[in-house]
This record gives structure tokens, sequence and C-alpha cells, in this order.
């Protein structure tokens, strides 16, 4: 089946290129770059690509982004793909399987570290596979990597009528509301070149706080659901499910995370507030 691959970038210089390669060993039908206005050599790297359609994006949110890559590809069949991804040359024939296994309209792959080294980078591992890599249909999944049916847009779309920082949350609870859409992790492992320490986990954490604080302030009734996740599900029930599993390093990753949202969260309201 043919599939458009969609990659959304902003100042991606470091992390293009290799992402690029693995996608085009996939032999896809069609290769949309979105550029979110990158000030770096991102667009000088895509540009060395044969084939590759760049659409410029100026003035750029993630989810508009997203949705412009989307409009343009003439597939039916999208594969949502992000700069710091490795794939394997097999990955997008694998979601695809995965799609037709689960009878789903879009399916996330299960993610792991592209060559994890350092004490949070292989903590981050030890949680994705605690909590996320488990395959079968879901009611709640994330934007990419990914592989989405194009009808699926005719249900909802990322658009400025989205939460401005993490789209997932927002656009999966849109789709909740039609039942006739299905939601799934799938079995393709899919690599993420990510390499972080400490600060940047807390700054990373922080960032996805707010998006739930605009998810809470839109969506008002999932408010108690939503502190339930970041001040139990994270930093308790998580750990204790880590410590049965002996994921050790996997502890301090949740409740680092739980924490860290959830003053970002808060830190958001204030702001509003002011």
């Amino acid at each position: 089946m043919k599939v458009s691959v969609v990659v959304c970038v902003r100042n991606e210089e470091a992390r293009l290129r290799d992402c690029l390669q693995s996608v085009y060993a996939n032999n896809p039908d069609e290769v949309i770059l979105v550029d979110g206005d990158s000030t770096d050599g991102t667009l000088e790297i895509a540009r060395d690509f044969k084939d590759i359609k760049i659409i410029e994006s100026k003035n750029s949110t993630l989810p508009r982004d997203r949705q412009i890559g989307i409009d343009a590809a003439r597939n039916d069949l999208i594969a949502m793909i992000d700069g710091d991804h490795r794939l394997s040359p097999v990955d997008l024939g694998s979601m695809i399987n995965d799609m037709k296994e689960f009878q789903c309209d879009i399916v996330q792959s299960c993610v792991i570290a592209f060559h994890p080294k350092g004490f949070w980078s292989l903590a981050a591992n030890e949680s994705w596979e605690l909590i996320h890599n488990r395959p079968g249909i879901r009611n709640m999944i994330g934007t990419a990597p990914a592989i989405y049916k194009k009808q699926v847009f005719n249900y909802a779309r990322f658009d400025d009528n989205i939460t401005k920082t993490i789209e997932d949350t927002d656009f999966s609870y849109r789709l909740s509301k039609f039942p006739e859409i299905r939601l799934a992790v799938g079995r393709t492992k899919i690599s993420q070149y990510h390499f972080a320490d400490f600060s940047t986990y807390v700054k990373k954490f922080k960032w996805y706080g707010k998006g739930d604080g605009e998810f809470c302030r839109k969506y008002p009734r999932r408010m108690p659901s939503m502190m339930f996740h970041l001040l139990i599900r994270y930093p308790v029930l998580y750990p204790l499910i880590a410590i049965k599993k002996r994921r050790f390093r996997a502890i301090p990753f949740f409740i680092l995370e739980g924490t860290a949202r959830f003053i970002g969260a808060m830190l958001y309201f204030v702001k509003k507030e002011d």
C-alpha cells in the first residue's frame, strides 16, 4: 500500500539527515517535510533529498504544521514521523501490518531508545517498556511515530482549535467521541534518538505540564482524571509496577515526570490568572 510520510521539524539540523535517510530506506511513495520557521540548516539538509516535498510554514504551531502536511498528502495512509525518530527499513510495512492486525484507523508504534546511554536515557527506555510498549486497542495514543488512515481527519483535525502544546491528548479525546474510530499501539518498535540529562527532562516535562493545563482549561470535566494521572498514577502506581517488574531506573523517571508535569500545569494556570 502507498504511504505518505509527514515529517514536521523546527531547527532539527543535528538530527534530520539520519531521520530522513531512515524514512527513505522504507521506500515510501511520498515524503513531505513541513518546516516551522527553522533558523539553522534544517532546510538545506532537507533539500539534499530527492523528490522530497518541502512546505515552509510561517507563524507555525506543531499541530497546525501536522495538519498542513496531512492536507498535502496524496495517499490514504499517512505516517507521522518526527525528526528524532530512526526507522528500520521494514518499519512502515510493519505499522501497516499492525493496522491490519488490530483493525484500527490509527496505530502508534512502540518506542525504544536509540543506543541508550546515561541513567536518564536508560530510565526513559524502561518506562516506555512498562507503560507504553503494550500492543493493543487504546483510548489514548500519541501522535508520532504513528500511521493514520486519512479518513480520520474528517472527524478531527490538528488545527488552531486543538490545544497548542500537547496535541495528542486533545486529538485522541476528540476522536473518542466517535466509537467507529479505533486507536491502537502496534508491535512495531521505532527508535527515538534522544539523549537527555536531568535538567532537560525537567524542562520537557514542565512543557508537557503546560499542555496538561491547556487541556484541563479546555475540558474542565477532565481535570479530576488529569490530576489523578499526574499525582497518583505517575508518582505512585507506575513506580509500584516498576518495582514489581524490577525496572528500578524507571521509578525516579516516573516520579520526575508526574511532579514536573503537575508543576508545569500549575504554572500555566497561575500565569493565565495573571
